[in-house]
């Protein structure tokens, strides 16, 4: 995002070191907030990414208001269990377009797969629906 003229990258991290680092290693387009700032953050903000495991089950919910989020906005979830988070579920209620978890799963696991049988496995549709019927 940072090569295609995104303004800025707006990262809140529950522990702010690991934030500071994202901007170390990207630059100043990477702004830093403190993780209890979050729901400030969307205001404009065209792409939400929750890259936590708030949400998950077993996990705390992810509890950032949603007020300010535009309908046009992307929303994804890195978590996949459940695929349908709440944070998705509000989102798609404000109008925004959702992506769930499990194609970040799906897309990590096909390096590990290839190491141990061989084949790199293809990630499409059909792989994500043998998934989900499994």
């Amino acid at each position: 995002m940072i090569e295609v003229g995104t303004p800025e990258i707006r990262v809140a991290n529950r522990t702010r070191p690991r934030a500071e680092a994202l901007r170390s290693d990207f630059g100043a387009k990477v702004v830093v907030h403190d993780w209890v700032q979050a729901a400030n953050l969307l205001d404009g903000a065209m792409t939400v990414v929750n890259t936590t495991s708030l949400g998950m089950t077993g996990k705390p919910d992810f509890r950032v208001p949603l007020d300010a989020l535009s309908p046009r906005a992307l929303v994804t979830d890195l978590v996949y269990t459940p695929l349908q988070t709440q944070l998705l579920i509000e989102a798609e209620e404000i109008g925004c377009t959702v992506v769930d978890g499990l194609g970040m799963l799906l897309h990590q696991a096909a390096p590990g797969f290839e190491r141990w049988f061989g084949p790199r496995p293809e990630v499409d549709e059909a792989t994500r629906q043998a998934v989900l019927s499994a």
